[in-house]
């Protein structure tokens, strides 16, 4: 044998070998992670958690505050994938049993760990908050270092605390983008924007290097009744005066100088928090208000071991199901966690066939994506509605763009005043590379039968008639666009046409011009599902996209023992987000129902 055979033989080898102890290490870690659950499953028996009584249950959402938590994932290098965030459902449900639960003297509300929330799904919870409240019970909030939303959340407590190192940070409503007008130019970038109405403002970043006159007048309304809104719930929260709390944003600079730099101090003296503690005296202080556990800490219910203490009433019968879409709209079958075109249409139609379900409420937190998907859904809503099954559409922080989409033609629609939506509109764009390629020296040719559809693919930059080709289809999209909301709405085209053009509009904005109908909360649009529906005694119901058994285990392993990956920045999280977001989008006609300025708080 050849020293070369021989050496292909020996690689072989060792490739067989790594390949087995793959394959093997691989069933060890599955046949570890079963363990594992079947042995926490055992040791939590299954009864109803031991809570003492005058405990304070404890609330301390981490990352972000969802209407719908992804499905897990694993990978050898990331390890797993935490569904992001807790919620708001079961935040609320807490909240709201432990008013009435003899056992639950306090609430004690650790705002650190919040990443990202919507003031929609803020407010939800500052309701249930004030619940409590009215029973005769005590909130208290804590944090260290207070964003924005941490802050506002807080503001709802009784007492806010914050560390004597700590402090409040304000910074407005605000929407900013980069623009790439410029740099595209420079590279020699051939991109066309195709959009309906001066304030569809999604391909602006690619073709300006700045905000359009009609952009800024929009997007300066959002932020400034965002903002509005903001500044008069937590005066009133904390019972202060409006413009101080608008001061302490505008004028922080000099608030902060007036407290000698001290950023806790300044919090404190403008009335933002109650009292400076550090760890060791908020500890003495919550077993001053619910006594102590006997280890050096509170009594106190974590959120965890409290919902799995719920007992759910008997099935009454009827039903109304609720189905979450929350983020982009992508075509095709998307994980839980995400609005596919097939796998939200599917989750509609099997509420369509069940008996049992008597009407459809769609929550919606999407600023919008593939027009396709977004009347895909829209179209398989509005069959339950032949069907005799009302639908109610439920909007959360953002409803716009694919987001009206997808609500425009249910029975009613609800929004909370904060919400952003409208955006009625479409966008296009077309990209080639060929002067850029042209630059470094790369040609392009071929041949083809001259179709006006293969333009772009020739190399030879975007033709007059294929632009004239993607803005017809273009200008035919958003026609239905608008006919749909007129009939849904029953609202002249012209009607339509005043409050359309791509322009967003805050929920209280959307119902002073019709485009929904009252002003609420998930809860509220569940009411009015049963009203439409005609039944009073009824059960609802949450359908979601089923997790494969892969999904199953990794999401017990994450919940029972806490194993997850260290969390990456919020903010590089949200743009890795959106970019894998983007990336998928794929709509067949190229045409999408996307809402830019949604971002404002």
């Amino acid at each position: 044998m050849s020293f070369r055979q021989s050496l292909r033989t020996l690689f072989a080898a060792l490739a067989r070998a790594f390949a087995f102890m793959r394959v093997a290490l691989a069933n060890l870690f599955v046949l570890v992670l079963v363990l594992l659950i079947v042995a926490g499953l055992t040791m939590m028996g299954g009864d109803r958690p031991d809570i003492s009584p005058g405990a304070a249950l404890v609330i301390a959402p981490e990352g972000a505050i969802v209407e719908q938590r992804s499905a897990p994932d694993w990978s050898p290098l990331g390890g797993i994938s935490q569904p992001d965030g807790t919620t708001v459902t079961d935040l609320r449900k807490a909240i709201e049993r432990a008013a009435d639960d003899d056992r639950i003297a306090a609430l004690s509300l650790d705002v650190s760990g919040l990443e990202r929330a919507s003031i929609p799904n803020l407010d939800t919870l500052g309701a249930a908050i004030g619940q409590f409240r009215d029973a005769g019970k005590t909130v208290v909030a804590y944090g260290e270092y207070l964003s924005q939303s941490q802050y506002y959340l807080a503001s709802f407590a009784d007492e806010v605390y914050i560390d004597p190192f700590g402090g409040v940070e304000f910074r407005g409503a605000q929407i900013h983008r980069n623009y790439f007008g410029n740099l595209l130019e420079t590279l020699k970038v051939d991109l066309k924007v195709f959009h309906t109405g001066p304030y569809k403002s999604a391909g602006e970043p690619f073709t300006r290097s700045d905000m359009s006159p009609a952009a800024r007048e929009m997007e300066q309304a959002i932020v400034d009744e965002v903002w509005q809104g903001f500044v008069e719930r937590v005066a009133e929260n904390r019972g202060i005066e409006a413009h101080a709390v608008a001061r302490y944003a505008s004028a922080y600079d000099e608030v902060l100088a007036a407290a000698g730099g001290d950023s806790a101090r300044a919090a404190l003296e403008q009335g933002l928090v109650d009292e400076l503690l550090t760890g060791d005296a908020l500890r003495e202080r919550l077993i001053e208000k619910v006594g102590g556990d006997g280890d050096d800490g509170y009594r106190q219910a974590s959120l965890s071991a409290y919902l799995q203490g719920i007992v759910e009433p008997f099935p009454r019968g009827d039903v109304i199901a609720v189905i979450v879409a929350e983020g982009m709209i992508l075509p095709g079958e998307q994980p839980r966690g995400r609005i596919g075109g097939e796998s939200t249409s599917a989750l509609i139609r099997e509420a369509r066939k069940d008996d049992a379900v008597k009407a459809i409420v769609l929550r919606v937190d999407s600023g919008g994506g593939s027009a396709f998907a977004s009347e895909q859904i829209r179209q398989e809503l509005e069959l339950a509605q032949t069907a005799g099954k009302p639908v109610v559409a439920s909007m959360g922080g953002t409803a716009a763009s694919g987001g009206y989409w997808i609500s425009a033609t249910a029975d009613e629609i609800w929004a909370s005043p904060s919400t952003l939506t409208g955006s009625i509109g479409v966008v296009s764009l077309l990209v080639s590379l060929h002067e850029s390629l042209a630059q470094l020296g790369i040609g392009a040719d071929g041949v083809d039968t001259d179709a006006v559809i293969g333009q772009p693919a020739r190399g030879k930059g975007i033709s007059e008639r294929y632009s004239n080709v993607v803005q017809s289809n273009l200008d035919h999209v958003y026609s239905r666009f608008l006919n749909l909301v007129a009939r849904g709405r029953d609202m002249s085209l012209e009607d339509v046409a005043n409050v359309a053009a791509g322009r967003v509009w805050t929920g209280r904005q959307a119902l002073e011009r019709g485009l929904i109908d009252g002003l609420g909360d998930r809860r509220q649009a569940i009411a009015a599902a049963a009203r439409l529906a005609e039944v009073e005694d009824y059960d609802v119901r949450v359908l979601e996209t089923e997790l494969s058994p892969q999904e199953r285990l990794l999401l017990s392993l994450a919940d029972n023992f806490g194993v997850a990956p260290t969390r990456a920045p919020s903010s590089l999280r949200q743009a890795l987000s959106r970019f894998e977001s983007l990336a998928a989008l794929s709509d067949p006609r190229r045409v999408y129902a996307i809402c830019h300025a949604c971002g404002a708080f």
